[in-house]
């Protein structure tokens, strides 16, 4: 993958696959259940094997519902074998999956099949193959914008402000975002990436090789306050790397003596619910409660890991309309249990939790499992979590967002201390 940054329509993307994850991930499969053995099954015919052998070698107890599930099996071989027109078995089998899905009437149950599936798995896990930049479009002009520390680029000796002209010997001129990622990440089979570019009014080549690239979803700095330091973190996606990375910075913050910390989970979509646990689990005990997960016959509340925390200094939140699930579960704890300010508008309203299973096929579906609710008991779902203190950016046309114009930080740095 390359992550582009399309600066004329405010674009921030990974091989264009929109960031609106907006679930928690309660739980990866990747183990089959009767109904995807049957799946499975099917998609053995498209390798040669006849589906009467296969059925030859499977008994269904007929006071077992899944004995239903032969009637599938049957459906699929009176079409493949009988429609007047070819079927693309792969097709229709996807049609099968996509149909149960749609069944359920379940707004964040999805099927990903091929690219997407890629595309959606890449992006939850936090890390790519690749060369580890940010480039944006400006004016014509194709130029990196960002080099990942310790990435391949980074390694290679590629800048920011770097302007590039070829790829591969491929001269880039008028070409679009998307033909650039193509040219750098569209072959698979080739290993490394030739890139030439414009520094300084010079022209550079670089041969990079591709890696697995860990992407950075959390970013930090220090500001003043009366005299006082305060810590900021800013969460971009709980992907399963966010822990590992939120950890480091707010150690790097500690040890600069910070007496306060912001987190900003504003526009954060979602993801791995074990990875918001553990974020909280750095500020709150056994003795407080994270969240509460309820299912059709149970309702369970989630505590901490562990019997003290030696932190105790005071952490507001920033939120907004596009801050969902996990960044919820994490505004409403620091909220309820660690009696925080959240500063901003109310967030998304996402209060249900996913199971996210991948089938042999390397496609994945995803379906609603659990409501959670806050730690004391509430349900945020169409409501989103509401601030403390409400407070709204408002940018006229043209400007970008900065610490002078940033009401929503400057408010949730001066409540910190009142």
């Amino acid at each position: 993958m390359f992550k582009l940054n399309n600066k004329k329509n405010d674009i921030n993307e990974e091989n264009l696959f929109d960031n609106s994850v907006r679930e928690v991930i309660v739980e990866r499969r990747s183990g089959f259940n009767i109904s995807e053995v049957i799946i499975i099954m099917i998609i053995a015919i498209m390798f040669g094997f006849l589906l009467g052998n296969i059925v030859n070698f499977v008994v269904f107890d007929k006071n077992d519902s899944s004995s239903e599930l032969s009637e599938l099996v049957t459906t699929y071989d009176n079409i493949v074998n009988n429609y007047y027109k070819d079927v693309d078995k792969e097709e229709l089998i996807d049609a099968g999956i996509q149909g149960m899905i749609n069944y359920l009437d379940d707004p964040y149950a999805t099927y990903f099949s091929g690219e997407a599936s890629e595309d959606f798995n890449d992006e939850l896990a936090g890390n790519y193959e690749g060369i580890g930049v940010e480039v944006m479009l400006s004016d014509g002009v194709i130029s990196i914008s960002k080099v990942f520390d310790d990435g391949p680029a980074d390694k290679a000796g590629l800048k920011v402000g770097d302007i590039i002209n070829k790829i591969n010997d491929t001269d880039i001129t008028g070409k679009s975002l998307n033909d650039v990622v193509s040219l750098i990440s569209g072959d698979n089979s080739k290993s490394k990436v030739d890139i030439n570019i414009t520094r300084d009014g010079k022209p550079l080549n670089f041969e990079i090789s591709k890696e697995k690239v860990d992407v950075p979803v959390v970013s930090s700095e220090i500001y003043e306050s009366n005299g006082k330091k305060v810590g900021y973190i800013k969460i971009d996606l709980f992907s399963l790397n966010v822990y590992d990375q939120f950890k480091n910075n707010l150690t790097a913050l500690e040890k600069k003596n910070i007496e306060g910390l912001v987190i900003d989970v504003r526009d954060n979509p979602g993801g791995y619910l074990s990875q918001v646990r553990s974020i909280l689990c750095l500020f709150l005990s056994k003795k407080e409660v994270l969240y509460q997960l309820q299912t059709k016959d149970e309702t369970e509340k989630v505590y901490g890991s562990k019997k003290s925390i030696d932190r105790n200094y005071p952490v507001s939140v920033i939120i907004n309309d596009e801050s969902a699930s996990a960044s919820e579960i994490l505004a409403s704890a620091f909220k309820e249990s660690y009696d925080s300010h959240i500063v901003g508008i109310n967030s998304y309203g996402k209060g249900t939790v996913q199971s996210a299973s991948d089938l042999s096929s390397g496609d994945t579906y995803k379906y609603t499992v659990q409501k959670w609710l806050t730690p004391k008991g509430n349900w945020v779902d169409e409501k989103g979590v509401v601030p403390t203190d409400r407070v709204e950016n408002v940018l006229q046309d043209g400007e970008t967002l900065s610490y002078e114009n940033d009401v929503m930080l400057q408010t949730a740095i001066s409540v910190l201390f009142e």
